[in-house]
């Protein structure tokens, strides 16, 4: 009976990872359709006869076992080649929230020495306050000019609570000097460095690889605008074990440093809008976009600037996962070139949106260090990095 068991175990988990081994859609670039299926020719899978998709530019096509048990159904979309100019140029980043951050509630102790709690189990972190008694609220020096000339009286807060706008009525507290407080801690705006991943014909960039969350509460950062600035890379703090280490930059943050707006923060990175003018400051090169299912294990590269300079480094591919549940992390890389290992002991932080090239096609960035291993991180498919590449106004 336990064997029998076991063997039903292991042929579900067979299947399993037969199932994962296959993508659930790619895209596939026109005329290189044939090179696409017989990367997955293998004795045990058969697969059938595409299935047009309405609108002529993609099939369906169905992959089964042996050609009797079924697996699944892979969408494929057929595209042009595409163009990007990569970079691998550290920016400075400078972004506002939609609002005012909250990040938890807190106590207060009052005029009279009492401890008071005006918003606990009321507000939440993560939530963004956008307006007081009906009045637009920008940011934190807004927010407590506002409370500040309440009177004392109950205030009504418009809060956006994981995109759903709720209203909340909150009485201020006096604390020991005299102030009106609600007794929330907030933030407004975030800044720090990361690294350019690429820019299109139009102008458009994409950058990290990963959205920006806030370190208390762990959410995505809703902005209201942001900018991208020039930075200069000051100082590296080496990774260890235990010790991922980091880029120590300088940013300017005056006008005349502004290279560009920064218009989205979303799961896959930030975007926006680079300036002409300015980008001449930066290093891009000319290079054909790579989809996930021309990558494969083995030697690849890195594009980044430690130093001063935009170097390529060698990093070799260990793990692929085609359907990973965090598109942030599909592909495992790990660092190999001796002079990167001597410079910063791996990935560190600020090398967040490092390109990846293989076989002369840019085909995903970096996004995470392992704490426990410094040399190596996980990164994304470029492809879905550019699935959110549009264009934008200031």
């Amino acid at each position: 009976m336990l064997v029998l068991v076991g063997t039903v175990l292991f042929t579900c988990m067979g299947y399993c990872e037969i199932r994962n081994f296959l993508p659930d859609q790619v895209s596939v670039v026109e005329g290189g359709e044939e090179d696409f299926l017989e990367q997955f020719e293998k004795p045990w899978l058969t697969l059938e006869d595409a299935i047009p998709v309405s609108g002529g530019d993609g099939f369906t096509l169905k992959c089964s076992l042996f050609g009797t048990i079924p697996l699944k159904q892979i969408k494929v979309q057929v595209v042009e080649p595409t163009d990007i100019y990569v970079s691998g140029s550290t920016v400075g980043v400078y972004m506002e929230t939609q609002g005012v951050l909250i990040i938890d509630s807190g106590e207060i102790t009052g005029e009279d020495g009492l401890s008071y709690q005006p918003a606990r189990n009321l507000v939440q972190p993560g939530d963004y306050i956008v307006a007081m008694n009906q009045e637009h609220v920008g940011n934190k020096r807004e927010l407590i000019h506002k409370i500040q000339t309440c009177d004392g009286s109950p205030v009504e807060l418009s809060l956006l609570r994981r995109g759903e706008e709720i209203q909340m009525a909150l009485s201020p507290v006096v604390d020991e000097e005299g102030d009106y407080k609600l007794g929330i801690w907030v933030r407004d705006n975030t800044q720090g460095i990361g690294t350019l991943t690429y820019m299109d014909q139009n102008g458009n960039f994409g950058a990290l690889g990963h959205g920006i969350s806030d370190v208390d509460t762990g959410e995505l950062m809703q902005i209201r605008d942001g900018d991208l600035y020039r930075a200069q890379v000051m100082g590296i703090h080496k990774g260890s074990k235990g010790n991922p280490g980091e880029l120590s930059g300088l940013i300017r943050y005056d006008h005349s440093n502004i290279i560009g707006t920064i218009v989205k923060n979303g799961e896959n990175g930030i975007y926006g809008n680079l300036f002409p003018k300015y980008t001449q400051s930066l290093t891009f090169q000319p290079i054909e976009v790579g989809y996930k299912q021309e990558m494969e294990l083995g030697e690849a590269s890195i594009l980044c600037s430690v130093d001063g300079e935009v170097e390529e480094y060698q990093v070799e591919i260990t793990s692929i996962d085609y359907n990973h549940p965090d598109t942030n992390k599909s592909f495992i890389l790990k660092v190999t070139d001796p002079k990167l290992l001597k410079k910063t002991g791996g990935i560190v932080q600020g090398m967040s949106g490092s390109p990846v090239l293989q076989n002369g096609k840019a085909v995903g960035a970096v996004t995470h260090v392992f704490v426990q291993d410094s040399t190596s991180g996980y990164g994304i498919f470029i492809e879905n990095m550019l699935k959110n590449n549009q264009s934008y106004a200031r």
